[in-house]
């Protein structure tokens, strides 16, 4: 990321906290330049930027003040330990970052935003994408891009379209991201699950449903799986592609995660595809805010036409409006910086996370175990002692105001499933993550006695 992004998040944070009051002057140009390590015109530019975004206002030959902010920041509320929730922190949305970017793409584009667009999406945005998806070495031709109303859109378009396999039934992960799950049984779609756990999947299973089952497509989260948290190694990736060829089966990468990525050598099943049976859908919901409502889809030439006619019926085309603004968020340079400060953040909540987990993993195996994660993100999961209830652990912990879920919606209806519990570490705050891991030890103590 660029210096004077990175200057960017330091003095916001700043800003925000209580570290600086309405109306209090910054430090000079060439002190933020020493404190910083970085040229005066890093720190111009970037003051420059806080100007625009009404954070700061300068004052001839006196030096940049802080604006009296709309709102005073309030501690955090440590009575509720949310474990539960998988949405994004309020905290971190980027409200005037993105207020910005809607007045902005209203004076860009007026009319044009005000009648119907495109099926596919606007066009100047699907450009930006196409260069953004290059950095998950996501490769494609800016034809094959459709902007969808999130990824449930995408998901939903996909079900019903014929593909040129012909086949129908959908095999999905077991566990797996519960909206899917619902809107496929639902709508009655032929759908079969296969076990996912912390190691992978079994790839002789999958093999075995690949050749019999008459799969349309498998839906699978490589990185980041909610709610286990897990990813599949290369050698596992490489393998589902080499299947899905065999086979005729096609894959549907759902890589909402992708932006929280630290391995620099993780790839998509997508960079591994030489074949085009790999369709990636990824969603801007998760690091920016969800009420965008904007995913992208990456559809093979044989899917093109079928998917483009069965959008433009649904709705027409998403909301010109958001595309817009979207488009002058990534070219800004403001998601990358946002970027950054969610990652940080919900980075170091994962590790503060992981190691309370780790703290009790060893001397409490009796009563949970536990796969550590090399890159976290902001899911993982515990497997309880078979003794011990998840509804029974999830009761005792409301009653001393900490939330967590069970995993029964994440399965098929009639899939075993498995006595696990899973945590989400987005919404809960670094300062009491210890804590809520203290007292759901101290619960399963006393639960397995």
């Amino acid at each position: 990321m660029h210096k004077y992004l990175q200057l960017q998040n330091e003095l916001e944070t700043l800003i925000e906290s209580l570290s600086y009051q309405d109306g209090d002057r910054l430090p000079s140009i060439r002190e933020l330049a020493t404190r910083y390590q970085c040229s005066k015109s890093t720190v111009i530019r970037t003051l420059d930027e806080l100007e625009k975004r009404h954070l700061i206002y300068s004052v001839d030959r006196s030096g940049y003040y802080v604006v009296k902010k709309q709102r005073k920041i309030q501690p955090a509320d440590t009575s509720i330990i949310d474990f539960a929730t998988s949405a994004p922190d309020p905290d971190l949305f980027p409200y005037v970052d993105f207020q910005h970017c809607i007045n902005k793409a209203i004076e860009t584009y007026k009319n044009d935003l005000f009648i119907y667009g495109t099926t596919q999406g606007l066009p100047s945005l699907i450009s930006v994408v196409a260069k953004l998806l290059g950095n998950h070495q996501v490769f494609t031709d800016p034809g094959n891009i459709f902007i969808t109303s999130g990824v449930q859109q995408a998901l939903t378009l996909l079900c019903s379209l014929p593909f040129p396999n012909g086949k129908k039934t959908i095999l999905i992960e077991q566990p797996s991201y519960h909206l899917f799950i619902e809107s496929l049984q639902v709508r009655k779609h032929p759908v079969l699950g296969i076990k996912r756990t912390a190691q992978g999947i079994d790839l002789e299973e999958l093999e075995s449903i690949f050749r019999t089952g008459e799969i349309k497509f498998f839906y699978t989260m490589p990185r980041y799986h909610s709610p286990l948290g897990t990813s599949y190694s290369r050698k596992d990736k490489q393998r589902i592609v080499e299947l899905a060829q065999q086979y005729d089966v096609y894959l549907v990468e759902d890589d909402y995660m992708a932006d929280l990525e630290h391995d620099s050598k993780a790839d998509p099943l997508f960079a591994y595809d030489r074949f085009s049976r790999t369709i990636y859908v990824k969603s801007y919901s998760k690091i920016i805010f969800p009420g965008l409502r904007l995913g992208v889809a990456v559809i093979p030439d044989a899917l093109k036409d079928s998917f483009n006619q069965y959008k433009r019926l649904m709705d027409i085309d998403s909301s010109m409006l958001s595309q817009a603004a979207l488009e002058i968020y990534l070219k800004s340079g403001m998601f990358e910086r946002h970027k950054q400060k969610i990652r940080s953040s919900y980075h170091r909540r994962s590790n503060l996370l992981m190691a309370s987990l780790n703290q009790f993993a060893v001397n409490e195996e009796h009563l949970f175990t536990f796969q550590p994660l090399a890159y976290p993100g902001i899911h993982t999961h515990i497997m309880l002692n078979d003794s011990i209830p998840v509804s029974a652990v999830i009761s005792q912990l409301k009653k001393r105001s900490i939330l967590v879920d069970a995993t029964d919606k994440n399965y098929l209806l009639g899939f075993p499933q498995e006595n696990m519990l899973k945590l989400n570490v987005s919404y809960a705050k670094e300062t009491v993550i210890e804590q809520g891991i203290d007292v759901l030890m101290d619960v399963l103590r006393r639960m397995h006695r």
